[in-house]
């Protein structure tokens, strides 16, 4: 079949839009009413219907999950507004696209079960309510049956008397739900702008992998550019995931910046600031614990009576990068940016008379001040080391002087650049989480799946643990301690 002049179709027709909005809300919505309700025929409804149905509590998948008949039904009543104004010669490309996005729109907020249409806006404008639903609206038709039959719009649920008549009052309720409380908060950042794609919130193929770069998301930069103005513009962090771990209740919270953004002073200031205001949410909401990625001392400093626990996971971090390292090993190479991470494992290896060679003479001299065992601290001359710990900051040129086989073992919370083929890179420091740790579907930015890095690792423990102390600035706890704590609660080393 061709359509005469389909390659001319115009972004914007008015005509073709006002005939798209007129058929949707009559023959389309009024069409679907009397199918829907034949569906509910106990005789159609055992055969096709009940598929649908036996998501009582529904999830935007819900909205497609339907026998074959009903979707060729569907596919019918959806595409008489579409070619109609392609009959008519009114067709445009704001009528095509705008009408099959407000199709997917609706029926996925129809069924996302979660209530967020507030009821101001139908005071302000009253006949909106027969002309939008909302996702309680729909949800009384999966748990009652036999009312709210409407499509998107309820006015014909008002015209035969099908309406439930609990509707308003389920809307009212489900929206003075009690705030939920997490016990534990991993504050965490965006990284780069296409890290959006990859939050629980974005896209599932994506947060189901280890972050990476697809190229098929290049595609996607005005939206990309869109989320970008969205999250310089908004002032405070936003939920990216929920679990739970027993009786814990846990969330992650996503700090609306960007890695490159931290390297700014002036960025660094507004950051500041909204880590800040959420510490002190965190405290308003009575958590007990908040992760931090970076050092909070100051944080801590300012506001002394915080009953909020903010742990920074050096500790567990330590204990981690320890114990990746091979028994037998009896010298390592320190790189990248000296931390107090950096020191506390320098100082655990001198006690177990291991060798802690640097690249640079400068971070031999901090070294050998900094811990009461210096003279297993060395300059390295040849690179020969096959253990390679590494911070952040550790540059291309300095990871082609290891040599062959080299093992890069990071206790940055990011990982470097995997320069060199012929070594080994360990992930940066992170546990396999339990299997009774629920609904953690995403990846942690890099991370394989149940993975976990070692800051929110070390905040959970923190809270199960019952320790009623600060992990942040220069201190840090009992590094055997946390280990042993950690796997008792069923974290497992990579």
């Amino acid at each position: 079949m061709t359509v005469p002049g389909a390659s001319h179709i115009p972004i914007w027709r008015t005509d073709g839009v006002v005939v798209t909005v007129l058929l949707h809300m009559g023959p389309v919505e009024f069409l679907y009413y009397w199918l829907h309700r034949a569906l509910h025929h106990h005789y159609l409804y055992s055969r096709y219907h009940s598929h649908h149905h036996s998501s009582i509590v529904t999830e935007p998948i819900t909205s497609v999950i339907h026998p074959f008949a009903e979707h060729i039904a569907y596919f019918v009543l959806f595409a008489i507004p579409m070619v109609t104004t392609v009959l008519i010669g009114s067709a445009s490309l704001v009528s095509g696209f705008g009408y099959i996005t407000y199709i997917d729109l609706m029926n996925n907020m129809g069924h996302c079960n979660f209530e967020f249409i507030p009821k101001w806006i139908f005071s302000i404008f009253p006949p909106l309510k027969y002309l939008m639903y909302t996702p309680s609206f729909h949800s009384l038709h999966h748990t009652q049956f036999r009312t709210n039959y409407s499509l998107f719009m309820p006015i014909y649920d008002y015209i035969y008397g099908t309406m439930d008549k609990s509707t308003d009052s389920l809307h009212e309720i489900s929206l003075k739900r009690e705030e939920d409380s997490p016990n534990v908060v991993h504050l965490t950042h965006l990284t780069t702008p296409n890290s959006i794609y990859h939050l629980h919130i974005g896209l599932a193929s994506l947060a189901s992998k280890p972050q990476m770069s697809q190229w098929y998301l290049w595609l996607m930069w005005p939206v990309t550019c869109w989320s970008m103005i969205i999250t310089c513009i908004y002032g405070s962090a936003f939920i990216v995931e929920r679990n739970t771990f027993g009786k814990l209740k846990l969330q992650s919270w996503a700090i609306p910046r960007y890695n490159i953004q931290y390297l700014f002073k002036r960025q660094r200031e507004a950051i500041s600031g909204l880590i800040e205001d959420a510490i002190l949410e965190a405290e308003a909401r009575g958590i007990n614990g908040e992760e931090l990625n970076n050092n909070g001392e100051v944080y801590i400093q300012r506001y002394p009576q915080l009953n909020v626990k903010v742990v920074d996971g050096s500790s567990l971090v330590v204990a981690i990068v320890l114990n990746s390292i091979p028994k037998e090993t009896t010298q390592v190479l320190l790189g990248g940016c000296l931390s107090k991470v950096a020191y506390s494992i320098v100082s655990a290896l001198c006690q177990r008379e291991i060798q802690v060679s640097t690249i640079y003479k400068t971070e031999y001299e901090k070294l050998k001040l900094a811990t009461k065992f210096g003279n297993n601290v060395v300059v390295s001359e040849s690179y020969a080391e096959k253990i390679w710990l590494v911070g952040d900051g550790l540059s291309e040129e300095e990871q082609r002087k290891a040599s062959k086989g080299t093992i890069f073992i990071p206790f940055s919370q990011f990982p470097p650049e995997r320069v060199r083929s012929d070594c080994l890179y360990h992930y940066s420091p992170s546990m396999m989480a339990p299997i009774s740790l629920q609904n953690l579907d995403s990846c942690e930015n890099w991370l394989p799946r149940r993975v976990m890095s070692a800051s929110r690792v070390a905040g959970i423990v923190h809270a199960l643990e019952g320790w009623n102390l600060h992990e942040c600035g220069q201190k840090m706890f009992d590094i055997g301690l946390v280990w042993e704590a950690t796997l008792k609660h069923g974290f497992k080393p990579l």
